[in-house]
């Protein structure tokens, strides 16, 4: 079977800009001010008594201080964020996981909850069993607790909702496409649930149900057929709408699905270039409709 591919006219796409994105952008050389007062702050250098971007991005000011956020980036970590790493290093009463960061960040062994959820201290045994519960390659969902003087960030898993992640499909994505909402754990009426990281690490996976183990349990079932196509779909979606800027979130994300679904496109077809800006173009279609 041959797939053969017949040129159509496209309606020309647009990046969808989002009305809570802010306005003030600027490329490497723009001037950002010639008044003076100000402090220089990251991404900016003076010349000729003018302050000028040395990046492109968002220009922010606090007070007298003017910086320059990058649009793409390291990703730079905030007390209270949710992370998904993969466990590199595993140290004295530490692991290190890669979050996409400057650094890698730090798990500490009192910062995890034990197998059942048992509060106790930790003890010499807990600290010999470390590998029994987090070993190097495995996936981790965090929270950011702490940032630590040079930056790196340290972590911790206290809560049910957190630890090892098991069956599924990790997408990684510029984390300036994650938007930031109460709640970065979803579970989708597709049949799938999905974890999306501050870091733009975005975890599809099987319906998440809460079993009270503490974190460390891996359901290495047999994941059905159905569910399987469900997050292949989704992983699909999810590269579509990074690919055309577009910011990631649960109801971008539905409304991709349900597109590429309404579409009649299979999942293979979503990896296809004209696919793509369909899909991002119905996504719009659908979020103008409803601010009207």
């Amino acid at each position: 079977m041959v797939d053969i591919r017949l040129a159509s006219e496209v309606p020309p796409f647009h990046i969808v800009a989002d009305s809570n994105e802010p306005k003030h952008l600027v490329t490497p050389g723009s001037l950002i001010t010639k008044e003076t007062g100000f402090m220089r702050g990251h991404g900016t250098y003076m010349q000729d008594d003018c302050l000028y971007s040395s990046v492109a991005g968002v220009v922010e000011r606090v007070n007298q201080l003017i910086s320059v956020r990058p649009l793409k980036s390291r990703y730079h970590g905030e007390i209270g964020d949710v992370v998904i790493g993969r466990v590199t290093e595993v140290s004295q009463k530490r692991w290190k996981l890669d979050t996409n960061a400057r650094l890698d960040s730090v798990l500490l062994l009192q910062s995890v909850n034990l197998p059942g959820g048992e509060l106790r201290r930790r003890s010499a045994e807990d600290e010999l069993a470390m590998r029994q519960y987090l070993k190097e390659g495995d996936l981790v969902s965090a929270e950011v607790q702490n940032i630590f003087n040079d930056g790196a960030l340290s972590l911790h898993t206290r809560s049910m909702k957190y630890g090892k992640l098991s069956q599924g499909c990790l997408i990684k994505v510029s984390p300036s496409l994650i938007r930031r909402q109460k709640t970065h754990f979803h579970n989708l009426p597709c049949g799938a649930s999905i974890i999306m990281g501050n870091n733009g690490f975005v975890w599809i996976c099987p319906t998440l149900l809460d079993d009270g183990a503490g974190g460390f349990v891996q359901n290495l079932e047999t994941v059905p057929h159905a569910d399987r196509q469900a997050i292949s779909r989704l992983r699909n979606c999810v590269t579509a709408l990074a690919h055309c800027k577009m910011m990631i979130y649960d109801t971008s994300i539905m409304h991709a699905y349900e597109a590429s679904v309404n579409a009649g496109f299979e999942i293979k077809d979503l990896l296809l270039p004209d696919k793509i800006k369909e899909i991002a173009l119905m996504v719009r279609k659908q979020f103008e409709m409803e601010k009207e």
